[in-house]
């Protein structure tokens, strides 16, 4: 089927273009992108989309899906409609389920799954104009269950067809780590890291600071990641292997990994969404969805953050999607588990707070949600461009919409943003 697009506004990280075109899709191809186009077939489905947007599909480098272990929180299934509904194409999901994946055998049930049926309480979602399912990345634990004792067979998780290593908790072994990047160079895949001292995080629950005083809620030095990332970058020199260090939340963090990319050590970074929007304040409310880690930081952290994505030095905004079940986040802030809930609500509430107030332009916001975490995957997005292939997110700026169990398509609804009403909404995907 042939459709056009009416006057979208194209934004297109990869051509550097945010302009007003028609655009045509047909079988899954671009056929054409123009100013005005005109000379169309009698069956052609015409779609007026001023005010709409029209970017490259979205890319989340990471995230983590219930299934295997705890489908109660996720299915692999409701967690792929989940990113398809908040615009994303391609999802890469954490070895941290139960049983972890560390082996390639569960690699391939994962991707035999992907293609599984829905169970009865993932069709009540039906109602969102989602198009196939993402394309799925798998993370290979770099440990044996995913433990930081001892290492995976790293090349056949890599030949089973993982898209890089992780074990997405900190690894304080550093005889560990750097055997893993000595073992991993002629590998050829990435390698994330999330460098953090766990000595340092004790029991703590939230950034350091006057909030936490306030609050009376055990405090995490801005340390705790600091000194693992200068660790981490100091391994990276020595045998330079290339790394991603994941999960980056300190101005001071900004700063290392700016000097490391000046003094050329191959890093890429990244950080989420959540750091991007909120600091220390907004856990004045004690909602269990803002116990995060690391934590959310402070003011200057979230200017240092921002800022670091504006520029480049982090390179691309991560979702680290993580769902809880009701029961598990209803308790004491300090008692629950570390994580919320992100994929359908990213995309949105980056653009009201980030783009809408100019203090991102809309290329800059696309780049690091789409070109920028794919180049960390060592993949490509393609340019808006005639016969390239419909990997596209259309996104309505505009649309109102209200966070509720009936307009998600993830099972759990661990976020603070539940029942309250966000502006902008995915209209359709392309994957």
């Amino acid at each position: 089927m042939m459709e056009l697009l009416q006057q979208v506004r194209v934004i297109d990280p990869v051509s550097e273009i945010d302009e007003l075109f028609d655009v045509v899709i047909t079988d899954g191809y671009i056929k054409a992108v123009a100013s005005h186009i005109s000379d169309i077939s009698p069956d052609t489905k015409i779609r007026d989309c001023q005010g709409l947007v029209l970017g490259p599909g979205l890319v989340d480098l990471y995230s983590h899906s219930g299934e295997p272990g705890f489908e109660e929180r996720e299915t692999l299934s409701s967690f792929l409609q989940a990113a398809a509904a908040g615009g994303f194409t391609r999802v890469s999901i954490l070895p941290d389920t139960s049983p972890a994946i560390d082996n390639p055998a569960l690699v391939a049930q994962l991707q035999k799954r992907r293609g599984g049926g829905m169970g009865e309480m993932e069709k009540i979602n039906l109602v969102l104009p989602v198009s196939p399912l993402p394309l799925l990345h798998i993370w290979g634990a770099i440990t044996l269950d995913v433990a930081g004792k001892q290492m995976t067979e790293l090349a056949d998780l890599a030949s089973a067809g993982v898209i890089g290593f992780t074990d997405g908790k900190p690894l304080e072994n550093l005889a560990l780590v750097r055997g893993v990047l000595e073992y991993l160079q002629p590998l050829g895949k990435p390698v994330a890291f999330w460098p953090s001292d766990r000595q340092l995080t004790a029991n703590g629950v939230m950034r350091e600071g006057p909030d936490a005083l306030r609050f009376g809620l055990p405090p995490i030095p801005a340390s705790a990641e600091t000194t693992a990332i200068a660790a981490m970058l100091e391994l990276v020199a020595a045998i330079g292997t290339p790394v991603h260090i994941m999960r980056v939340s300190t101005a001071r963090s900004v700063e290392l990994i700016a000097s490391a990319k000046a003094a050329g050590l191959p890093i890429t970074a990244s950080t989420t969404w959540m750091h991007l929007l909120l600091d220390t304040k907004a856990v004045k409310s004690y909602h269990t969805s803002l116990h995060l880690d690391p934590p959310l930081g402070n003011s200057r952290d979230v200017v240092a953050l921002r800022a670091g994505v504006r520029t480049g030095v982090i390179d691309a905004i991560a979702i680290d999607h993580t769902p809880y079940s009701y029961e598990e986040k209803v308790q004491a802030f300090a008692e629950a588990p570390a994580g919320a809930i992100g994929l359908e609500l990213a995309l949105p509430l980056l653009w009201q707070y980030l783009v809408e107030t100019e203090e991102f332009t809309a290329l800059e916001l696309w780049r690091a949600l789409s070109a920028s975490p794919a180049g960390c995957l060592g993949q490509k997005v393609s340019a808006i461009l005639p016969h390239k292939a419909a990997e596209l997110t259309l996104f309505d700026p505009q649309q109102t919409w209200k966070v509720e169990r009936k307009s998600l398509y993830t099972l759990s609804q661990n976020t603070p943003w539940l029942g309250q009403q966000l502006k902008g909404h995915v209209v359709q995907t392309w994957c």
